[in-house]
């Protein structure tokens, strides 16, 4: 059995290496690789690696979020679909919540659109602060990102 550190060793290996669509994937690809891993103990390392699923050319796939700024950054119309939590405002700030590692990918898809309604945003774990124009810069704002995430 290997330990934490050199299962998520692993971990990191294989999804640098391949396309990863899903944690049974994963699974497979850890125990041709001699490593047993449950279900709960991988949701567990993916979380704590801090992997997120982001869309590619063949669908959605692991990937850590700091590769996700090192690529073209993606859009937001593909995004927020697979990140979006929830969001809410007040005044001129938006707040947008994300899945776990969502927030720095999102932030960075935020900037590269230019949207003339947007002064900057900052990007944590799971949530984004957007710094917008006015209350109703922060409405289209926001209206805009439900639009894209579906929501």
């Amino acid at each position: 059995m290997a330990s934490k550190r050199e299962r998520q060793q692993v971990i990191l290996e294989v999804i640098g290496q391949q396309p990863i669509g899903t944690q049974e994937e994963l699974r497979q690809a850890l125990s041709r690789r001699g490593v047993d891993v449950t279900q709960a103990t991988l949701s567990r390392d993916l979380r704590e690696l801090g992997l997120v699923r982001a869309p590619g050319e063949g669908g959605a796939r692991y990937v850590l979020p700091e590769r996700l700024a090192a690529d073209d950054t993606p859009s937001l119309e593909f995004l927020l679909p697979e990140l979006f939590a929830g969001v809410d405002g007040v005044g001129e700030l938006v707040v947008l919540r994300t899945l776990a590692s969502g927030a720095q990918p999102i932030a960075e898809a935020i900037d590269a659109e230019e949207w003339s309604e947007v002064l900057g945003t900052i990007g944590g774990e799971n949530t984004v602060l957007i710094i917008c124009r006015g209350a109703d810069a922060r409405t289209a704002v926001m209206d805009r990102l439900r639009g894209l995430a579906g929501a």
